[in-house]
């Protein structure tokens, strides 16, 4: 059960059945009675179980599991292994998360004979942590994965724009930790988020299309391609602008996407921004929400004449920045009282924080919403980390790594 020995069996095997190869190696290795993997859904608030691949059947929606309350929801958000013994005579369950820099892509779940010793929870741990790569490695191969992403039929709009977003929809490095959660409204109203990091900086940015259904989602694609092409050619904040702008106006067909780009050096923590139209972000500071008031440009695709202004940002080691589009600003959301939400969950993870977030406004709005709801939350951490523990997701400065002993089983 070596890392080299599961990634080299799985890469053996056909995409659609690596897991299969896994959960035969466990079963081997364990004397485990069944092994599952459980992926997790879109909105992040259900898993679907995975099973042999000859033994899914991927012509209707998943059957979905709704995480809240369960022993599955405890393991995501703790991002530690579970085990229950139900006691003598009875299979043990061990439940371990399946998580990549704080992307928790899934759950691996065992029943095991006897209650597993140190060694078969390293050994369940190791291969959680493979598992992730695995799967990561194989989802662009086959539909499969994102067919159990999927508790409910997509209409077109929203299968574009899932696609828009990142692949993965959390990340940590050593300086933050930045998450991404969007529930589409009934018609699709155009939202979309997105990141990057590059060697220097991280990118972020949160954008709305006007419109909905695949109107609105056709504008979307147009606005984040030229985001993207920018980005990746070098541009700066005020060129990315410009050229999404440009864009919009050469073949957006009257259209306007409000945005907001992001972008903040890992080597000094210097942060600017720019806000086309877009409702303003919150950052939170010393357990106090405060609303950062920008000066605001129009939004990508008016045609007056216009620029883009590149503002700085206020950002200090400890800060939580939260993005967001109109949909978290609803009639039925301003009930919730945002701020005061923002501050109940600042002991969560950004992935966490998110989800909670987006699960209150749809429980705000009874389950329907009138326009997509979008939020980006950003943990900033500082250029003074260096280095981060790929088993637990912390910080290592340089002066303590020397001293910490790293965990044996897989965290954020």
């Amino acid at each position: 059960m070596t890392l080299a020995g599961t990634l080299a069996a799985a890469e053996t095997a056909a995409p659609v059945e690596s897991l299969d190869v896994v959960a035969h190696m466990l079963r081997r290795r364990l004397g485990a009675a069944s092994v599952s993997f459980l992926i997790t859904d879109f909105t992040g608030s259900s898993v679907v179980r995975l099973g042999a691949a000859n033994s899914i059947d991927t012509d209707g929606p998943a059957s979905r599991i709704t995480l809240r309350g369960t022993l599955y929801d405890d393991v995501i958000r703790t991002q530690q292994p579970r085990v229950e013994d139900s006691g003598e005579g009875a299979l043990v369950q061990i439940v371990a998360p399946v998580t990549n820099r704080g992307d928790a892509i899934g759950l691996l779940e065992l029943f095991l004979p006897v209650p597993p010793d140190a060694e078969v929870m390293r050994d369940i741990g190791e291969t959680a942590h493979a598992l992730a790569y695995i799967v990561i490695a194989n989802r662009s191969f086959t539909d499969m994965y994102q067919w159990g992403r999927r508790t409910t039929p997509l209409s077109l709009a929203a299968e574009i724009q899932h696609r828009l977003l990142p692949s993965s929809l959390a990340c940590e490095a050593a300086q933050f930790a930045v998450a991404g959660a969007l529930e589409p409204a009934d018609h699709v109203g155009g939202d979309t988020f997105d990141y990057v990091i590059d060697r220097d900086t991280v990118q972020l940015s949160v954008t709305d299309a006007m419109g909905h259904d695949v109107e609105a989602s056709l504008l979307a694609t147009l606005l984040v391609g030229a985001l993207r092409r920018a980005r990746r050619a070098g541009a700066d904040l005020a060129e990315q602008a410009r050229e999404a702008d440009q864009a919009m106006r050469e073949h957006g067909r009257q259209g306007y996407v409000t945005g907001q780009l992001l972008r903040i050096s890992l080597i000094d923590g210097t942060t600017e921004f720019v806000n086309a139209g877009h409702p303003w972000p919150l950052r939170m500071r010393d357990g106090q929400v405060q609303e950062i008031v920008p000066k605001i440009d129009l939004p990508f695709g008016f045609h007056t004449p216009h620029t883009y202004r590149v503002q700085s940002l206020d950002l200090q080691p400890g800060d939580r920045l939260v993005m967001l589009t109109d949909g978290m600003l609803e009639r039925n959301a301003r009930s919730l009282g945002l701020s005061d939400l923002i501050v109940r969950t600042r002991e969560l993870h950004p992935r966490e924080a998110a989800r909670t977030l987006i699960a209150a406004i749809v429980d705000a709005s009874g389950g329907y919403l009138e326009d997509d709801a979008t939020v980006m939350c950003l943990d900033w951490h500082g250029t003074g980390q260096s280095q981060r523990d790929a088993d637990t997701g912390a910080d290592l400065s340089d002066a303590s790594e020397a001293s910490r002993t790293v965990p044996t089983t897989p965290g954020h």
